[in-house]
């Protein structure tokens, strides 16, 4: 199990550049490193918030389409930014609401688990093996030279994003595409998951309390997967430091 200094070192190093806050001012990153998870299978507490989660997206899709919920416009306004076609490359949690009502995906019970929330909470939020990294997350704009492994017609596959592009990366290569579209094979978070980063990005509408209110509800649920789990957590936002987020 990592030292706690270890994982705060870790999100002391994360970084979103400048090019991308000039797109969004109003973008903030709230990183999570968590450690002393019991990894496992979906279970009937990860089912229960799946179909918790569910309920609302009904509820919350009953009476308009889901490209006019106030966050995922958003979402699809930043994409059109940096020139990806939202209604081709959704964000995930559009990706995710489009899905409730035939219902979540039940994977692992850590991604059930930070799926249910990104969807309680209409946030975008991304989970990694945090072990799996090299070096500190960056939010970036990309060059088009960086190495995305993906998967294509069931074959691994090594992709570059398109120049501009806006992507989380590590030194060895980008661990999510297009803001919050795609995760790499990489990092992704498995069933023998002990330690990870979660990722959840926010822009306005969402207010600062509603970000650090899904966090402390994402908080809380992984407090129940290992009696040892530890959390560290940073906000990072145009004018913040490394001190001043944490």
């Amino acid at each position: 199990m990592p030292e706690l200094y270890m994982l705060e070192d870790f999100l002391a190093g994360g970084h979103v550049d400048a090019t991308v806050l000039a797109l969004r001012p109003d973008y903030r990153a709230m990183l999570l490193a968590v450690d002393g998870l019991t990894p496992g299978r979906s279970d009937q507490a990860s089912d229960a918030l799946l179909q918790a989660a569910e309920a609302t997206a009904r509820e919350a899709l009953r009476d308009r389409p889901v490209e006019e919920l106030p966050h995922v416009a958003a979402w699809r306004e930043a994409y059109r930014a940096f020139g990806a076609k939202p209604q081709r490359t959704r964000n995930s949690l559009e990706a995710l609401l489009g899905r409730a009502a035939s219902g979540l995906p039940r994977v692992n019970r850590l991604t059930d688990l930070y799926n249910a929330v990104s969807v309680l909470h209409q946030v975008p939020l991304g989970g990694e093996d945090l072990t799996r990294y090299t070096g500190a997350p960056r939010l970036i704009r990309a060059t088009g030279t960086e190495p995305f492994d993906t998967v294509a017609d069931g074959m691994t596959v090594i992709e570059h994003p398109d120049p501009g592009e806006v992507v989380w990366c590590d030194e060895a290569g980008v661990t999510c595409r297009r803001w919050n579209w795609r995760q790499a094979r990489r990092t992704r978070l498995g069933e023998d998951t002990t330690a990870a980063l979660f990722i959840l990005d926010a822009l306005a509408p969402m207010t600062d309390e509603q970000l650090h209110a899904a966090a402390e509800d994402l908080i809380v649920h992984l407090a129940r997967l290992g009696p040892d789990v530890r959390v560290v957590r940073r906000l990072i936002a145009a004018g913040t430091t490394p001190d001043e987020g944490a």
